[in-house]
């Protein structure tokens, strides 16, 4: 199973709902058939990342983008991304689904799309807190345990 940070990762995986942060070792390069939009950010290191566009000429026309720290791309759906460090170094990346957005993703949308994604998972967190509360409290009452009984 991946796991974020994973000093093993090489697998070819479906990137959908899998936001969050990676560690790609040196050597490696990470296979990723995106069914949702996103962005790419690197955190740490010197990545090569190739997507699946039409070749129409050399580097960045040919798919291939060559990213650094603080870096971003964003990723259209159905795009078929290869990952890998460019030095000896491992690279650190963040992967950040789009929400469903009104408006297309670009270079100009990718500041809106950490603070929604952070949004998400905070709420997703909340919800799951709440749960787990009312599970508890409720097994509490079951069993009889009420701090504030009536005399």
């Amino acid at each position: 199973m991946l796991a974020p940070n994973d000093p093993e990762l090489h697998q070819s995986i479906s990137a959908a709902g899998l936001a969050g942060s990676w560690r790609l070792a040196a050597g490696r390069a990470l296979s990723l058939r995106l069914r949702s939009a996103g962005v790419l950010q690197i955190t740490q290191g010197q990545a090569w990342v190739t997507l699946n566009e039409r070749t129409r000429g050399h580097g960045v026309e040919s798919g291939d983008h060559f990213l650094g720290p603080g870096q971003q791309l964003p990723v259209r759906a159905g795009r078929h991304l290869v990952i890998e460090s460019l030095d000896q170094a491992p690279v650190h990346f963040e992967w950040l689904p789009a929400l469903t957005l009104p408006f297309p993703l670009s270079h100009g949308t990718v500041a809106l799309v950490r603070p929604l994604a952070d949004l998400a998972r905070a709420a997703a967190l909340a919800g799951r807190a709440l749960l787990q509360l009312l599970l508890g409290l409720g097994a509490y009452l079951a069993a009889g345990l009420l701090p504030f009984r009536r005399r």
